[in-house]
């Protein structure tokens, strides 16, 4: 298949003939879709939390390596199944049953896109200020068009377009990062960051799930998309070992990075608030800003272009029947909606943010610990075609029910004070003892992790228990 040749293949099992590549060929999407600059602002974002830098460091660190290893895992099911992510998940939900968790693989990778592009544009306005120009709302809207464009162009070509411009994008980001880090270095002070009081326990808990919703458990629904057309005999070490290299590597050098910057600079870490990529500009020298911004700007087009493939897998997983580069223009318009609501009528970027990243984290947390489960106690059997794309088992229930008591359970447990449409969570922290909506455990978010634990726990004899059937 040419790079600019549209992909053929949907959510089909790829055929024996058309699997290739190594392993180490999913390094670079998962570098190259993490290796924007926001994980820089990150460190302010886990500082805010009231941690100290020590602390920070460590639970960014554990964050980072957890998430990403259950990417790594996923990722296994691609190469054993041949089928995107989603698709595969029917075979541990029926195809009907899985449904729900479609909706929210889709609606999270979107969001994602939303996310990104919003960061672009905001991004844009600040660097022309500091340019001394006036960057109008003409302007910014060309900006989206023309990221728009590009990522939907992406989309629409698909698998091998996409692994191809990744592998560049990320040794250009590389390059002009190192340059970055450098130029930005002298602002470091570390007598500020040893000053930095320590948090609590539920600080620590909050920062953790912030991280693990925001990098590698976000990523599981769509692991499998980018594995699937490796060869079965593939190494699976290898496979995991990259795929978790590739996201982490980036995610873990910027955190790091971002810790050291805002931990010196209150107003730094104040201004990632509204703007966290074109806040990092204000520190740079006037000759560094346009190469610094358009490389930051062509990192969130990598990030955004991951998520549009997986979102239209993800459409059609769910029952949408369009070919699937079509798919990649019906999200064209739906972030460009989101965007202009992020960007034009929200007070701020990290209210929705937070909100986005915990509302979805809980129900994604609870289907990766069920279908992680399952490709533990399935492994050997795999997944056969029939059991994808047959209609007669809708439903598998108690893997449903369990994911939805999960979710239930894991809301309780979370919370969004900032974000109104948000109040109903965080019902069980009172019942259960830790302080209600205004208590110390409120920013904690534990639900996800509670969801992600639970759902491991409650699929494990739901998968022995159905591959039990199976045989018989």
């Amino acid at each position: 298949m040419s790079t600019t040749t549209i992909e053929t293949h949907g959510i089909d099992v790829i055929p024996e003939h058309a699997r290739k590549g190594r392993p180490r060929s999913q390094f670079w999407p998962w570098a190259a879709g993490n290796i924007h600059v926001l994980s820089i602002s990150w460190g302010g974002y886990l500082l805010g939390y009231g941690l100290s830098f020590w602390q920070a460091l460590v639970i960014s660190l554990l964050s980072v390596v957890g998430s990403f290893a259950l990417v790594g895992l996923v990722s296994l099911a691609g190469q054993r199944g041949s089928a995107p992510t989603m698709v595969l998940s029917r075979r541990v939900f029926g195809r009907w049953g899985n449904i729900p968790a479609g909706i929210v693989g889709y609606l999270l990778v979107v969001g994602w896109e939303i996310v990104l592009t919003s960061l672009a544009v905001l991004s844009t306005a600040t660097v022309a200020e500091r340019l001394g120009l006036h960057a109008g709302t003409g302007f910014m809207v060309a900006v989206l068009l023309v990221m728009e464009a590009i990522v939907v162009g992406l989309g629409v070509l698909g698998f091998d377009a996409i692994m191809a411009s990744q592998k560049w994008i990320t040794s250009a980001v590389i390059i002009v990062s190192l340059v970055y880090l450098v130029l930005a270095l002298p602002h470091v002070r570390w007598g500020a960051l040893q000053s930095l009081p320590s948090g609590g326990a539920s600080a620590m808990i909050g920062a953790a799930v912030m991280v693990f919703c925001g990098f590698g458990v976000g990523w599981t629904s769509c692991a499998a998309d980018y594995s699937r057309y490796l060869p079965r005999n593939a190494s699976r070490s290898s496979l995991v070992g990259w795929t978790t290299l590739g996201g982490t590597v980036p995610v873990a050098v910027f955190i790091v990075f971002g810790l050291l910057l805002c931990g010196s600079d209150p107003a730094l870490m104040a201004a990632i608030v509204d703007d966290p990529i074109g806040a990092l500009t204000n520190m740079l020298p006037l000759w560094f800003v346009v190469p610094f911004w358009l490389v930051a700007v062509t990192a969130l087009v990598a990030g955004a272009v991951i998520d549009i493939y997986s979102s239209g897998l993800a459409l059609l997983a769910i029952g949408v029947r369009l070919p699937r580069w079509s798919t990649a223009l019906v999200d064209g318009v739906l972030v460009l909606a989101g965007v202009v609501l992020v960007v034009w009528f929200s007070p701020d970027f990290l209210t929705p943010f937070e909100g986005f990243l915990t509302t979805l984290g809980v129900p994604l947390a609870a289907w990766t610990g069920i279908f992680g489960a399952d490709l533990l106690v399935r492994w050997r059997e795999g997944y056969p075609d029939e059991q994808l794309f047959d209609r007669a088992e809708a439903v598998r229930w108690p893997a449903l029910l369990a994911m939805l008591a999960c979710c239930v359970i894991g809301f309780g447990l979370v919370t969004n004070v900032s974000a109104g449409w948000l109040d109903w969570q965080g019902y069980l922290l009172g019942p259960l003892g830790l302080g209600g909506r205004t208590g110390a455990w409120v920013a904690s978010n534990i639900g996800v992790l509670v969801a992600l634990v639970l759902a491991f726990a409650a699929g494990l004899p739901i998968a022995m228990r159905a591959a039990h059937d199976d045989i018989a």
